[in-house]
C-alpha cells in the first residue's frame, strides 16, 4: 500500500513539474518587442502570420497584447471582492493572452474552423487579435493601423464602441493612448531589428 502510495505521488510530482516546465513564462523585457521575439522566435512567426493572413501590423496585436495580459499566458481579470474583503467572483470571462471572453472566442473557433484554439496559447490568441480588429474594420471602419480607436473598440466591444460607452471612461481613454504609444514604440524598434530577427525554417507549415 506504501509503495504505491509513493508511486502515485511521484507521478503527481513528475506532472506537476512537465506542467510547470511547459509554461511559457513572460518575456524579460515586454517593452522591448526586438528581445521579445528574440527571446521567443515562435512569437515572432506567430506575429508574420498573422500579420500575412489579417493584414494587421505586428506592432498593433503585440501592442494590444501588452496590454491586455503583459504576454502572461494565464492572465485573468482580478476578482472583485464581497465586503471589501472577501475574494468574489472574477467580472469577466477573460482569460488568456488575448483577454478574450467566452463567447467571443467561440465565436472566432466557428468563424474562423480553429475548434482546438486555446487562449493560452500565443499563436491562436494573436490570430484572435487580428480577427477581431479585421471585424473592428468591416463593421467600425477603423484603420487596421490605428491602434488608438482599435483598442478603444477591442475593450468595449464593438457595440459599445459606436455607444461611445469610452467616452464617459477618462480611465480608458488614457490607457487607449497608452496602448497607441507602446504600439508606435513597438514599430520603431521593429524597424531597426526586424531584418536580423531568426527566419522561420523552411520546414515549418504556415
Amino acid at each position: 500500500m506504501h509503495q504505491k502510495r509513493r508511486f502515485a505521488l511521484l507521478a503527481i510530482m513528475t506532472l506537476m513539474i512537465n506542467l510547470v516546465a511547459c509554461t511559457t513564462l513572460p518575456p524579460k523585457n515586454s517593452n522591448d518587442i526586438c528581445g521579445i521575439f528574440q527571446q521567443y522566435n515562435t512569437w515572432y512567426w506567430d506575429a508574420q502570420k498573422t500579420e500575412k493572413r489579417w493584414g494587421v501590423p505586428i506592432y498593433v496585436t503585440m501592442a494590444i497584447v501588452h496590454q491586455e495580459s503583459r504576454f502572461s499566458s494565464d492572465a485573468k481579470p482580478p476578482r472583485e471582492k464581497l465586503l471589501w474583503v472577501i475574494p468574489w467572483f472574477r467580472p469577466t470571462s477573460s482569460f488568456g493572452y488575448s483577454q478574450a471572453v467566452n463567447s467571443t472566442w467561440r465565436h472566432y473557433q466557428r468563424d474562423t474552423g480553429k475548434s482546438s484554439a486555446n487562449r493560452d496559447a500565443f499563436g491562436s490568441a494573436i490570430d484572435f487579435i487580428g480577427w477581431y480588429v479585421t471585424q473592428i474594420n468591416k463593421k467600425l471602419g477603423i484603420s487596421k493601423s490605428d491602434t488608438y480607436s482599435l483598442y478603444l473598440a477591442y475593450h468595449e466591444g464593438m457595440g459599445g464602441y459606436q455607444r461611445g460607452t469610452y467616452k464617459k471612461k477618462k480611465w480608458l481613454l488614457a490607457v487607449a493612448r497608452n496602448v497607441k504609444r507602446q504600439a508606435w514604440t513597438y514599430q520603431m524598434q521593429l524597424a531597426q531589428c526586424q531584418s536580423k530577427l531568426p527566419k522561420k525554417p523552411w520546414w515549418r507549415i504556415w
